[in-house]
C-alpha cells in the first residue's frame, strides 16, 4: 500500500474501532446493569470483537511507516495493539460463556492501549509524520489515559464518571476527530521530510 492509502485506512480505522467501542460497551454495560436479553449482549461482544480487529489492523499498517523512524521502538506499537485486542476478545469469550464480566476488564484492555499510544506519539513526534501539536495531544492524552489506569484500578479515580471522564477527553478528542482527520485528509508528510530518529549515542558513533 502507498503511505496515502495507509493514512487514509488508518483514520478510516480510528473511526471504525471508536464507534464500534462505544456502541458495543454500551451494550454489555445494559446487561451488566440488569438486561436480561441474549442477544444485545452477543451483539455487544461481536462488537468489541470487531473494534478490536480495527485496532489491530491501526498497529500494523502504521508499523509500515514508524519502521523508517525507528524499527526496534516501532515493532512495539503493532504488538501492544495485538495484545490489546486478545485480551479484550478474551474477556468478550468469558463473558459469553460465563454470562459474567471480568472484574476491570476494560482497565486490563486500556493498559496496552494507553502504553502503545505512548510509543505511536514519541515516533510521530520525533518524525514529524503528522504536525507536532497532533503528537503533543496524543502524548498528553495517553499520557493522562495511562495515568488514570492505575488510579481506577486503586479506587481513586472513577474513569467512567466525573473527573475520571474529563481525563479521557485529550484521548477522546486525538482518537475521534484530530488524528483521524488529519491522517483521511492530509496524510502522512512527504517520505523526503522525514529524517530516521538515531539516539544521541548512535549520532556520536557515526
Amino acid at each position: 500500500m502507498s503511505r496515502r492509502m495507509i493514512a487514509v485506512t488508518v483514520g478510516v480505522l480510528f473511526f471504525v474501532q471508536m464507534a464500534t467501542a462505544i456502541v458495543g460497551t454500551t451494550l454489555i454495560q445494559a446487561f451488566v446493569d440488569g438486561a436480561t436479553e441474549r442477544a444485545p449482549l452477543t451483539f455487544g461482544v461481536l462488537l468489541m470483537m470487531c473494534s478490536g480487529l480495527a485496532v489491530v489492523g491501526i498497529g500494523l499498517l502504521m508499523y509500515q511507516v514508524l519502521k523508517s523512524v525507528n524499527q526496534r521502538v516501532a515493532i512495539w506499537y503493532p504488538v501492544l495493539r495485538i495484545i490489546e485486542f486478545t485480551v479484550s476478545a478474551a474477556c468478550g469469550i468469558y463473558l459469553l460463556v460465563q454470562l459474567q464480566v471480568v472484574p476491570n476488564h476494560l482497565l486490563w484492555v486500556y493498559i496496552p492501549t494507553g502504553i502503545g499510544g505512548l510509543i505511536l506519539n514519541y515516533l510521530l513526534f520525533v518524525s514529524r509524520l503528522v504536525p507536532r501539536p497532533i503528537a503533543v495531544l496524543g502524548l498528553v492524552g495517553y499520557g493522562l489515559f495511562t495515568l488514570a489506569v492505575p488510579l481506577d484500578l486503586l479506587g481513586v479515580l472513577n474513569m467512567n464518571e466525573g473527573l475520571g471522564m474529563l481525563v479521557l477527553a485529550p484521548g477522546f478528542l486525538y482518537e475521534f476527530l484530530v488524528l483521524p482527520i488529519w491522517l483521511i485528509v492530509k496524510g502522512f508528510t512527504t517520505p523526503s521530510s522525514v529524517t530516521e530518529f538515531k539516539s544521541p549515542a548512535l549520532a556520536t558513533a557515526s
